[in-house]
């Protein structure tokens, strides 16, 4: 936090402090009884989760039983602050055996105080990976009868190492047979078309999965066709960037483990990965998006008592490619009596939960032009017809091997002293977030 917090309490459901920890003298102590009497006894703990009160800030947040409640005495940054209770919660619970809640805390007062003394320091956070904690903080902490009993790490052989922060997210002796990494970018397309065909909102959210099964303290390098990596590349070789298609990143976020001082000198995403899954990074792409599917809808409201839908669905992928459990959602009003309806591939339904037609299509193949007839009858009412607001057309799909952004891996190297060699994977995928098109 750019600035530090100057007390954190842990109050149950009465408001009864259960422990608390004072890291700055710019505070009083009863700071405490203006939350009880200012938020928990006038009932508005669900309004927001940021008050000020005098001249404090009160950051809380409720988990089981229990309120945390960080107060701070200026300026300071909220994000970081809810992220410092949850990833405490999360320390707590590995010690606790997966149980956080008021008992947990009664039997485990001394515990915590010397958690928050090393999570925490003058009231700036500190590490917080149970892993690295457990290497020099041995105590175990009173379970809960009702809780499972979690397998504990083997103790990691270099633990100063590990504590100092060089790499505190991967033990040092891991070994396998075969060294293999798993590779996904998991897209998904948010898009909201007008009826005309004019494209109003789009956008991908993205993120790059990695699954790692390497032996020893691997060094791992990804490069991207992403346009400021690829004029850095060039810069340092002294080379014409290449042609092809190139993309801007947005809003790009990175995984701990990612080293940010050569990423911001060379642009290269240069990592020693944790062991097993994790998320390396996530991005946003605003331009130049690929929409893999061009919905084009026809209704006409034919009298008070008859309609007339045609819905032609193109997919713009590639032909050699397709998508899987395509679901096209066609809004109806409620008071459709019946339907009837042709399609040319897959199945449709009418929904009266959701008056909708549901059409299914498992596989969809690239450049092909599904369409539905319909024709609706609905019940005639002798009020005055409210006119109908017609919701957007939803869709549901997912395609392999297929990125509306265009973001591709243009190569993925590992080294390890031991030069091992080792099996690369890499996966595309892309899903529908928000598909919505106007009719």
């Amino acid at each position: 936090m750019p600035v530090a917090a100057s007390a954190i309490y842990f109050l149950n459901l009465r408001g009864d402090v259960l422990i608390n920890r004072l890291y700055r003298d710019d505070v009083g102590g009863n700071m405490v009884d203006a939350f009880r009497m200012h938020i928990m006894q006038t009932k508005e703990l669900g309004t927001c989760p940021v008050r000020q009160i005098g001249g404090c800030s009160f950051f809380y947040m409720r988990i089981s039983n229990v309120y945390i409640v960080i107060v701070v005495s200026s300026n300071a940054n909220v994000a970081c602050a809810f992220k410092f209770v949850v990833e405490a919660v999360a320390l707590f619970k590995s010690y606790f055996g997966g149980a956080f809640d008021e008992d947990a805390i009664r039997n485990n007062f001394v515990l915590i105080y010397e958690l928050l003394d090393e999570i925490m320091d003058f009231g700036y956070p500190q590490n917080l990976s149970p892993e690295i904690l457990k290497l020099y903080i041995t105590q175990e902490g009173v379970r809960s009868p009702f809780s499972s009993k979690q397998s504990l790490d083997k103790p990691v052989p270099n633990a100063t190492l590990q504590v100092t922060g060089a790499v505190g997210w991967r033990r040092e002796g891991l070994a396998y047979k075969k060294n293999e990494v798993f590779l996904d970018i998991v897209e998904s397309v948010n898009l909201l078309m007008s009826s005309k065909g004019s494209v109003l909102r789009c956008d991908v959210t993205g993120k790059i999965l990695m699954k790692c099964f390497l032996s020893g303290m691997p060094d791992l390098k990804l490069g991207l066709n992403d346009k400021i990596g690829l004029e850095k590349e060039s810069q340092l070789k002294n080379r014409p960037t290449k042609s092809g298609k190139t993309i801007e990143l947005d809003d790009v976020t990175f995984h701990q483990c990612v080293n940010l001082t050569r990423f911001n000198s060379e642009k290269t995403v240069s990592f020693v990965p944790p062991d097993g899954e994790f998320e390396l990074m996530k991005y946003r792409i605003t331009e130049g998006v690929n929409l893999p599917f061009r919905v084009l809808p026809t209704i006409k409201e034919l009298g008070r008592t008859r309609m007339e839908v045609n819905v032609k669905v193109k997919s713009v992928f590639g032909a050699k490619m397709f998508a899987l459990g395509v679901v096209i959602k066609i809004p109806v009003p409620k008071q459709t009596a019946k339907t009837s309806f042709q399609v040319t591939s897959g199945r449709a339904k009418y929904n009266a939960s959701i008056d909708c037609l549901v059409w299914k299509i498992r596989k969809f193949p690239g450049q092909t032009e599904p369409t539905l007839s319909a024709e609706i009858e609905l019940i005639s009412t002798i009020a005055e017809k409210k006119s109908w607001t017609r919701p957007p057309i939803q869709m549901e799909f997912q395609v392999p091997m297929f990125t509306a952004s265009g973001l591709r891996v243009r190569f993925l190297k590992v080294w390890e002293k031991s030069g091992y060699n080792t099996v690369e994977w890499v996966r595309y995928i892309t899903k529908a977030g928000s598909y919505e098109v106007r009719c």
